[in-house]
């Protein structure tokens, strides 16, 4: 029986989870590596940090749908390939053989870009680890006697959801606490229209962020200094800065891009290794590069699926054509969104509501039960 290896339980291998649970396969032991047995949708995330959500509402267990597809379920973090055995090693020492390798790990934050960041600041990934962070500042904040200052890193889309989510939470708890971004010496929301960054710096001022264009170079223990040695104090940071490859990809012999994420073609698999296929924020499209972002490794999922089957069975390999561009719903902290689109850029409730819509939609599809169907 050949076996098929899944290192991740994100969004992409949920998703192929379902719907390799939709066919009725023989033949092949699936088996899913993923550190916890709970996937947290990210982008529901500043939602919950705002208060409009519940935990449960953004959580999905993993453990129905590696059921559903037959597949077992081992709670550990790959750390080492041997590649030239097909031997994937876990954190915990365990080792795997695998015929076919799918690995969708996601990205990382950066923490060491930044001096001091790992032991005095909260990254936004894992997001277990950040979960209960933010939860502890909230304690902290509420339990403060004078003004709690939070700062925030990155310029990115998780960088300001993060910091107006932040201000909205301690505007509706009543919490003495106040919010500043700092954007690295960068536009807001790089890669998107001016019209969305205008929108963006118009709620920023509106849910009373203060914006500085400042890189931080040092973190302290109550401090946050800058590449030109401003000093901020502050109480809690939090680091949501771009995407980063996991650090474990440069000690294996896959070929990856300059920013070490795994290079893959059309078919989503390794251009080193024909037996390694990789998808959404941890690879790179050589043929079609596209933003890191949920949007792409979502769509993704199907095509990769489809491959992992014919990887195995010998079948020809499909190709996975991701949409040139995507839409963007950015939750700007009460209920209320921008919408991204290339250089349109809209915002409203309505937006949010739309979002809300898709979001839950989302998760009740992981949730729903899985009617199957014949295999090809």
């Amino acid at each position: 029986m050949k076996r098929l290896l899944l290192a991740g339980g994100g969004q992409v291998h949920a998703l192929v989870l379902r719907d390799l649970a939709q066919r009725r396969l023989t033949g092949i032991d699936v088996v899913l590596v993923t550190p916890s047995n709970q996937l947290r949708y990210s982008g529901m995330l500043p939602g919950w940090v705002a208060g409009h959500y519940g935990l449960s509402d953004l959580t999905i267990d993993l453990a129905p749908l590696a059921d559903a597809a037959g597949a077992r379920l081992i709670l550990a973090q790959l750390r080492k390939l041997d590649l030239a055995n097909r031997i994937a090693l876990t954190d915990g020492g365990q080792a795997i053989d695998f015929d076919v390798l799918s690995i969708a790990t996601g990205a990382v934050v950066d923490i060491d870009a930044i001096d001091g960041a790992r032991q005095h600041a909260l990254p936004l990934r894992p997001f277990e680890q950040f979960i209960g962070g933010w939860e502890r500042i909230v304690q902290n904040a509420d339990a403060a006697s004078e003004t709690f200052r939070l700062t925030v890193v990155g310029a990115g889309a998780a960088g300001v959801e993060m910091a107006l989510a932040a201000s909205y939470r301690a505007r509706k708890m009543r919490l003495p606490m106040r919010v500043r971004l700092l954007t690295g010496g960068v536009p807001l929301l790089p890669g998107h229209g001016d019209r969305a960054r205008s929108l963006m710096h118009a709620m920023l001022a509106k849910g009373g962020v203060q914006l500085l264009d400042a890189t931080a170079q040092r973190v302290e223990s109550g401090a946050v200094i800058t590449r030109d040695d401003q000093r901020f104090v502050t109480d809690a940071t939090l680091i949501a800065t771009g995407a980063n490859a996991p650090d474990w990809l440069r000690s294996t012999q896959l070929a990856l891009d300059d920013g070490g994420f795994i290079a893959v073609n059309s078919h989503l698999q390794s251009i080193s290794h024909s037996f390694v296929f990789a998808a959404g924020d941890v690879a790179t499209l050589t043929e079609t590069p596209r933003a890191k972002s949920g949007v792409y490794a979502v769509r993704a999922a199907k095509p990769l699926a489809g491959n992992l089957i014919t990887a195995i069975t010998g079948e020809p390999l499909g190709v996975f054509t991701p949409q040139r561009r995507a839409l963007y719903l950015i939750s700007t902290g009460p209920k209320h969104a921008i919408a991204s689109w290339g250089r349109w850029g809209f915002a409203g409730r309505w937006v949010w509501r739309w979002k809300n819509g898709i979001d839950r939609d989302y998760i009740s599809k992981l949730r729903r039960p899985i009617t199957r169907r014949i295999s090809r």
